[in-house]
């Protein structure tokens, strides 16, 4: 697969990122990093880089420039009526703050599922196997807020 995807004949799928970039150690941010800017920017969302799954179900969309490693990343994720995707842990010590924006929103993590609506927030380690699902019929908008514990760079 990865010699697929260094000849350009393959997209990787979110889950392949993640699992690459937990073997090579780094935040899922830099294997799709961008150029470096030192000034304000302005992401435009016509322009933005979502990576979705491979049955289009879940998408992720980074609402921060890839312009460095960094300790904190912000994600606007969504989540088809009915489904479910499976998160590999992240580094050791990574939390997750999410708030729901619409829909509804199942966290699994280890054997308890939290279910979110509207407006609710969870916060939870994310060194560990996860998941997302979404128990309703409409998408799920989500925003997310990952802290890793290492200090980059």
């Amino acid at each position: 697969m990865l010699g697929q995807i260094e000849l350009g004949q393959s997209t990787p799928t979110i889950n392949v990122l993640w699992k690459i970039a937990k073997a090579l150690n780094v935040p899922f941010s830099t294997l799709i990093a961008e150029e470096r800017v030192t000034s304000t920017r302005v992401l435009n969302a016509a322009n933005a880089k979502i990576l979705t799954s491979r049955d289009g179900s879940f998408s992720s969309r980074a609402l921060f420039p890839y312009d460095k490693p960094r300790t904190t990343e912000f994600y606007e994720l969504r989540l088809a009526g009915g489904a479910v995707e499976v998160a590999e842990p992240h580094p050791p010590g990574t939390v997750e703050n999410l708030v729901v924006a619409s829909g509804s929103l199942g966290i699994g993590t280890g054997d308890q599922i939290y279910e979110l609506g509207i407006g609710d927030a969870i916060q939870f380690k994310a060194d560990v196997p996860h998941t997302y699902s979404n128990p309703g019929k409409d998408e799920a908008v989500v925003y997310l807020v990952m802290t890793y514990a290492e200090q980059l760079g």
